[in-house]
């Protein structure tokens, strides 16, 4: 198979030596696979996320982000709960769908896919609906690139006294921040994202006080937190059931390379440069970004189709072709596809991508 860079905000290209560590096939009992390697990787993923180490736990999760998602979500509510979801694109409302389905109780605030939500809107809301428990975002949306205004709207719902979960699957280990001084309580990621490792478990970072109030909410045997986070903390790590061992060896392989780079910090100067040289290039060759500059995440870009008869099939294979992959569009209201700048790629990459580029003629 034509090897090629995964230019998507996850899966994405991962490195060599990721791979290699997928290559034994690991038994979930054996020492050899669960030498702590469990509770090292919860115990990193908390530093990670805050200086506050002792005011948080981890607990992961078999699936995809969503089931974080949505774990997080469900055992976090009771009934006396009601849930507040700040939407501007598909991964908020994919956040409605979970509430619906759930049957929780909630409310919704809802912009347009490429402006961000409004503190000040927000602030105001919830002087308003006094009977909202729990506010739910999204960091880094990945439908447009958009990256929303966490410190200000963590800054608001917390005025308000309310429990804060938020969605940073795209920009967890590739933005810094710190959950503890944001006052976050819980916050979702995965595996497959800014961490490069592979599919195959989220992660949920959490309070533990609110943690330990998840006990008998869980609406599902398999999305309850609270269980497999005592299962992992009063048995070494382990997992309910099937542990996902490839991806969890690949994983700690992840960490040990982001640590190798530099950490946080150093990855996102390295996306940083990735989305320069791809902002640059894309603008030269016509190309309209659509998003404005000050709100657009080094995760993923948006651009708008150059003309009316723009085949992006055509465009994506001829990329394809040159070795790469990249992602349509999910805007609703514009005909886009989008870039990401995340993974094992690097700014010598990018120019590479826009030299491809600039051989499809449209």
């Amino acid at each position: 198979m034509k090897p090629y860079i995964l230019l998507t905000p996850g899966p994405l290209t991962t490195s060599q030596t990721i791979k290699e560590k997928m290559l034994v096939d690991w038994c979930t009992w054996d020492d050899d696979y669960n030498v702590d390697i469990v509770q090292d990787i919860r115990k990193r993923l908390v530093a990670l996320a805050t200086k506050h180490t002792d005011d948080y736990t981890t607990v992961l999760l078999q699936g995809s982000g969503t089931y974080s998602v949505e774990a997080a979500i469900t055992c976090s509510m009771s009934e006396k709960s009601k849930l507040l979801i700040l939407v501007n694109g598909l991964y908020g409302e994919r956040m409605e769908d979970i509430a619906s389905y759930a049957g929780l109780d909630y409310d919704v605030l809802e912009y347009e896919q490429t402006e961000v939500p409004s503190a000040s809107e927000l602030d105001e809301y919830l002087q308003k609906h006094e009977d909202i428990t729990h506010v739910a975002l999204v960091h880094c949306e990945t439908t447009s690139g958009i990256l929303n205004p966490l410190e200000d709207l963590c800054k608001v719902i917390k005025k308000h006294g309310k429990i804060l979960i938020v969605d940073a699957m795209s920009s967890f280990g590739g933005i810094p921040f710190d959950i503890g001084e944001l006052d976050i309580d819980f916050m979702t990621s995965s595996a497959n994202k800014c961490i490069e490792g592979v599919p195959g478990f989220g992660l949920i970072i959490a309070k533990r006080s609110q943690m330990e109030l998840c006990e008998g909410n869980s609406l599902s045997l398999s999305l309850d937190i609270y269980d497999q986070w005592q299962t992992m903390e009063k048995q070494n790590g382990k997992w309910r059931y099937t542990s996902p061992t490839h991806v969890v060896r690949a994983f700690k392989q992840a960490l040990d390379e982001l640590e190798t780079e530099g950490g946080v910090a150093a990855r996102y100067a390295r996306y940083c440069a990735n989305h320069k040289v791809l902002m640059e290039g894309m603008k030269n060759l016509g190309y309209k970004a659509l998003i404005a500059e000050n709100l657009q995440s080094p995760i993923i870009s948006s651009f708008e189709f150059p003309t009316e008869n723009f085949s992006f099939k055509d465009f994506y294979n001829q990329l394809k072709k040159g070795g790469f992959v990249i992602y349509p569009g999910k805007i609703s209201k514009k005909e886009t596809f989008r870039i990401g700048t995340i993974g094992q790629v690097f700014p010598d990459d990018i120019k590479r991508l826009i030299e491809t580029i600039a051989e499809y003629h449209y």
